[in-house]
């Protein structure tokens, strides 16, 4: 649960979000993820410790470069847990459906 927590952490921060949906569409540098920023190449360093430190993301060392990449484990993790939910939601209005089915039947049997 760490790892979620860490996480959702790190997904609270919109600037972090938007360099994981630049992500989205394949590796990429620092240089390249701090271009739509109005701040520093070392503040988005920041951010992009943070991603990693929370497993969102990898690094790998290209010479000089560290070009950046989603982590599939962590977004997995995510997506398990948000499944989990789906379907206690789903169960949750599956039940409401049948009570609200029971009243129908017993409205349209008071009413005969």
């Amino acid at each position: 649960m760490q790892t979620l927590d860490a996480a959702f952490s790190a997904l609270a921060d919109p600037t972090r979000r938007a360099i994981l949906s630049r992500l989205t569409l394949g590796e990429a540098t620092v240089l390249e993820l701090a271009e739509p920023f109005d701040m520093s190449q070392p503040a988005v360093s920041r951010h992009l410790k943070v991603l990693e430190t929370a497993g969102l993301i990898t690094r790998r060392v290209e010479g000089a470069k560290r070009p950046c990449r989603l982590a599939p484990s962590a977004i997995g993790e995510i997506d398990r847990w948000l499944d989990m939910l789906r379907q206690a939601l789903e169960q949750n209005y599956n039940r409401l459906d049948g009570v609200l089915a029971q009243m129908e039947q017993e409205e349209e049997g008071n009413v005969k």
